[in-house]
Protein backbone atom coordinates (compact mmCIF):
# COMPACT_ATOMS: atom_id res chain seq x y z
CA UNK A 1 0.00 0.00 0.00
CA UNK A 2 2.79 2.24 1.11
CA UNK A 3 5.89 2.92 -1.00
CA UNK A 4 8.40 5.06 1.97
CA UNK A 5 7.83 7.84 3.91
CA UNK A 6 7.60 11.09 1.96
CA UNK A 7 8.27 13.85 3.81
CA UNK A 8 8.64 14.45 7.67
CA UNK A 9 6.87 18.48 8.74
CA UNK A 10 8.59 20.74 11.42
CA UNK A 11 7.14 23.79 12.78
CA UNK A 12 9.85 25.70 13.93
CA UNK A 13 9.63 29.02 16.30
CA UNK A 14 12.00 31.05 14.59
CA UNK A 15 12.59 30.28 10.94
CA UNK A 16 15.95 32.31 10.11
CA UNK A 17 17.34 30.51 13.12
CA UNK A 18 16.02 26.79 12.26
CA UNK A 19 16.63 27.13 7.97
CA UNK A 20 20.33 28.13 9.50
CA UNK A 21 20.86 25.08 11.28
CA UNK A 22 19.03 22.48 8.38
CA UNK A 23 20.66 23.85 5.34
CA UNK A 24 24.36 25.51 6.76
CA UNK A 25 24.71 22.99 9.89
CA UNK A 26 23.19 19.91 9.13
CA UNK A 27 23.68 20.70 5.49
CA UNK A 28 20.52 19.36 3.70
CA UNK A 29 19.63 21.30 0.45
CA UNK A 30 16.90 23.62 -0.64
CA UNK A 31 14.20 22.13 -2.77
CA UNK A 32 12.11 25.14 -2.55
CA UNK A 33 11.30 28.03 -0.71
CA UNK A 34 8.02 29.38 -0.10
CA UNK A 35 6.55 32.44 1.70
CA UNK A 36 2.82 32.30 2.26
CA UNK A 37 1.41 35.82 2.99
CA UNK A 38 -2.36 34.79 4.00
CA UNK A 39 -0.47 32.36 6.55
CA UNK A 40 2.17 34.83 7.54
CA UNK A 41 4.46 31.99 7.30
CA UNK A 42 7.38 30.12 5.40
CA UNK A 43 7.54 27.02 3.86
CA UNK A 44 11.10 25.23 3.11
CA UNK A 45 11.23 22.04 1.69
CA UNK A 46 14.69 19.98 1.94
CA UNK A 47 16.06 17.12 0.82
CA UNK A 48 17.87 14.78 2.44
CA UNK A 49 19.87 12.07 1.12
CA UNK A 50 18.48 11.23 -2.91
CA UNK A 51 14.84 11.51 -2.11
CA UNK A 52 13.52 12.03 1.53
CA UNK A 53 12.48 15.28 2.16
CA UNK A 54 12.16 17.47 5.26
CA UNK A 55 9.11 20.12 5.25
CA UNK A 56 10.01 23.12 7.75
CA UNK A 57 7.07 25.59 7.93
CA UNK A 58 7.22 28.66 10.25
CA UNK A 59 3.58 29.53 11.82
CA UNK A 60 3.39 32.77 14.05
CA UNK A 61 2.03 31.68 17.79
CA UNK A 62 3.10 28.34 17.54
CA UNK A 63 2.73 26.57 20.82
CA UNK A 64 5.80 25.04 22.11
CA UNK A 65 6.65 21.44 21.80
CA UNK A 66 5.71 19.52 24.94
CA UNK A 67 9.05 17.52 26.30
CA UNK A 68 9.98 16.01 29.18
CA UNK A 69 7.89 14.41 29.90
CA UNK A 70 6.75 13.55 26.41
CA UNK A 71 3.71 14.44 25.27
CA UNK A 72 1.58 12.06 22.57
CA UNK A 73 2.52 12.47 18.64
CA UNK A 74 5.78 12.28 16.85
CA UNK A 75 9.15 11.54 19.58
CA UNK A 76 11.90 11.95 17.28
CA UNK A 77 13.60 12.12 13.84
CA UNK A 78 16.70 9.94 12.90
CA UNK A 79 18.73 10.20 10.31
CA UNK A 80 20.59 7.51 8.96
CA UNK A 81 24.47 7.80 8.62
CA UNK A 82 27.30 5.80 7.45
CA UNK A 83 29.64 6.46 10.29
CA UNK A 84 28.36 7.97 13.78
CA UNK A 85 31.69 8.73 15.41
CA UNK A 86 32.59 11.07 12.37
CA UNK A 87 29.00 12.50 12.16
CA UNK A 88 29.04 13.19 15.84
CA UNK A 89 32.53 15.16 15.41
CA UNK A 90 31.39 17.22 12.52
CA UNK A 91 28.37 18.29 14.42
CA UNK A 92 30.16 19.39 17.74
CA UNK A 93 32.59 21.27 15.51
CA UNK A 94 29.47 22.84 14.26
CA UNK A 95 28.65 23.94 17.92
CA UNK A 96 26.38 21.49 18.68
CA UNK A 97 26.51 19.89 21.76
CA UNK A 98 25.47 15.48 20.56
CA UNK A 99 24.75 12.63 23.77
CA UNK A 100 27.38 9.79 23.87
CA UNK A 101 26.93 7.18 21.59
CA UNK A 102 24.81 4.14 22.62
CA UNK A 103 24.43 0.39 21.29
CA UNK A 104 20.33 -0.36 20.74
CA UNK A 105 20.28 -3.21 22.60
CA UNK A 106 17.48 -4.97 19.92
CA UNK A 107 19.61 -4.28 16.76
CA UNK A 108 23.39 -3.92 18.09
CA UNK A 109 23.21 -0.94 16.12
CA UNK A 110 25.07 2.51 17.05
CA UNK A 111 22.64 5.45 17.57
CA UNK A 112 22.33 8.83 19.51
CA UNK A 113 20.67 12.25 19.99
CA UNK A 114 21.02 16.06 19.17
CA UNK A 115 18.11 18.78 19.06
CA UNK A 116 17.27 21.26 16.68
CA UNK A 117 16.73 25.21 17.64
CA UNK A 118 13.76 24.28 19.09
CA UNK A 119 14.56 21.25 21.09
CA UNK A 120 13.26 18.67 19.00
CA UNK A 121 15.14 15.69 19.46
CA UNK A 122 17.33 13.92 16.62
CA UNK A 123 19.13 10.88 16.23
CA UNK A 124 21.50 9.61 14.71
CA UNK A 125 21.25 5.92 13.43
CA UNK A 126 24.74 3.80 11.71
CA UNK A 127 23.50 1.05 9.51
Amino acid sequence: MFNRIHHAAIICSDYQKSKEFYVDILGLKIISETYRSERKSYKLDLLVGEKDQIELFSFPGAPERLSYPEGRGLRHLAFEVSNIEATKIKLEQRGIKVERVRIDEQTGKKFTFFQDPDELPLELYEL
